[in-house]
């Protein structure tokens, strides 16, 4: 390839990446709501079951992001590449596929309740993961804000699964949303609790639930220390010595420095 082949290839890959980053910038928020509502839906199907109309709310939303994800793939300009880096995405699509061609109804003909579970427990985990990869996108991912929100996606969409996998067991305690909503805030707080799940992707899930909570924790953890020792550095009687501080004793070095060096 000669170097005007090149430079021209380049140029094109670059003018798709700008307009690729400001289809992004332009979908951010509806893909933000999308994704919530989704997740909603998944919740709402799991503990009430979905309405017609409701169900072509779903399928409508999940035909969007495919819709965005294959404009993205087409304007990406390395798409191996981009398949790479967004394959859990391209995954997350195609599973509803399973449901709208009544491949979930074939598994419990066939009796496969594991089967079933199994499609359940995805189901959970990609609607998490693409509110994840949108909040990340609106939200800075080290920000406070990005946590609370995820850590509450997680909490509703975790009871949910829970939910659905336990309510049938016998001396069960979470035979209502509400019970398995408590039970998942507990598990999240690392508070614990007197029932343990019973079934094979209950207790996958709760220990996923149990993963995150820790991940949490440490993060919060740093952040509470973070902003106290933040605090004790802006007192002026402080122990810590401040930005500000340093700055100070750095100009009284510099200054000091060059009144040495200034004399005879």
């Amino acid at each position: 390839m000669s170097d005007s082949n090149r430079a021209s290839r380049q140029s094109i890959d670059q003018e798709r990446r700008e307009i690729l980053q400001q289809i992004e910038e332009w979908l951010e928020i509806p893909m933000l709501v999308l994704s919530f509502v989704w997740t909603a839906l998944l919740i709402i199907e799991f503990v009430w079951g979905l309405s017609s109309l409701l169900n072509a709310v779903s399928t409508t939303i999940w035909i969007a992001f495919i819709v965005n994800f294959t404009l993205q793939f087409l304007l990406a300009p390395q798409k191996l590449n981009y398949l790479k880096h967004n394959w859990l995405t391209a995954f997350a699509l195609l599973l509803p596929a399973v449901r709208i061609f009544r491949v979930t109804r074939m598994i419990r003909v066939l009796g496969t309740a594991p089967g079933v579970q199994g499609v359940q427990l995805l189901r959970v985990l990609i609607r998490i993961n693409r509110g994840m990869k949108t909040l990340s996108k609106s939200v800075s991912r080290r920000g406070f804000g990005y946590v609370v929100a995820l850590t509450l996606l997680v909490v509703f969409t975790g009871a949910a699964g829970m939910y659905v996998f336990e309510r049938n067991i016998p001396n069960s305690t979470l035979t209502n949303y509400g019970n398995a909503l408590w039970w998942t805030a507990m598990v999240m707080t690392t508070m614990g609790s007197d029932y343990f799940p019973k079934t094979p992707f209950g207790r996958v899930l709760c220990f996923l639930l149990a993963l995150y909570a820790f991940a949490v924790f440490g993060y919060v953890t740093a952040s509470i220390a973070t902003f106290v020792v933040g605090q004790e550095a802006n007192d002026d009687e402080g122990e810590i010595a401040s930005d500000k501080s340093i700055k100070a004793l750095q100009a009284e070095i510099a200054a000091l420095r060059k009144d040495i060096q200034a004399r005879p």
